[in-house]
C-alpha cells in the first residue's frame, strides 16, 4: 500500500486547536492527556485570524494576532514545564493563518492527524452558522472530539 494510513496502530498525531477561550484550554489538556496515553505528539494549534476588514482600514491586525499567538505558546511552554515529570508529553505549537476551520483542516492535513480535538464553541451565533466543531464532524475526515 501505497501513500499515509491513518489509524493502523493509534494515534501518532492529535492535534487541538487551542485559542484564548476556556473551552479550547480544557481542550488541549484532553488532548494533551490522549497523547500522553497513547504515546502520541500533541499538536497544538493556533489559528490567527484574518481580519480582512480591519486590515483594509489600516489597522496593525498581523501584530495582534503574532502577540497573541506568542502569548499562547508562552503560556502552553510555562504550564508544559510545570508538569513536566507528571505528563511527559511530546508537543509541538504550531500557528496558521485563516478562518478557524479552513485553518485547522490545513493543520490536520499538513500535520497528517490521526485525531482532532476542540473545545465546544461558546458563541450563540453558531448555532445558524454552524460551530468549528460541527463542521470539522461534518468533514468526517479525522476522529473529532469535542470537549464542553
Amino acid at each position: 500500500m501505497n501513500g499515509f494510513e491513518r489509524g493502523t496502530d493509534g494515534p501518532k498525531v492529535i492535534v487541538a486547536g487551542v485559542d484564548c477561550s476556556a473551552s479550547s484550554l480544557r481542550a488541549a489538556a484532553y488532548a494533551a492527556g490522549l497523547a500522553r496515553r497513547q504515546g502520541a505528539l500533541l499538536a497544538l494549534v493556533y489559528v490567527q485570524p484574518v481580519l480582512a476588514a480591519g486590515a483594509a482600514m489600516g489597522a496593525p491586525v498581523t501584530g495582534v494576532t503574532e502577540e497573541i499567538a506568542e502569548g499562547l505558546a508562552a503560556e502552553i511552554r510555562e504550564s508544559a514545564e510545570r508538569v513536566r515529570e507528571v505528563w511527559k508529553v511530546r508537543w509541538e505549537f504550531h500557528t496558521f493563518h485563516g478562518d478557524a476551520y479552513a485553518g485547522l483542516v490545513s493543520a490536520a492535513d499538513e500535520l497528517k492527524a490521526d485525531a482532532v480535538v476542540v473545545g465546544a464553541s461558546e458563541s450563540a451565533g453558531h448555532r445558524i452558522v454552524g460551530s468549528v466543531a460541527v463542521r470539522l464532524v461534518k468533514a468526517g475526515r479525522w476522529p473529532v472530539t469535542v470537549v464542553p
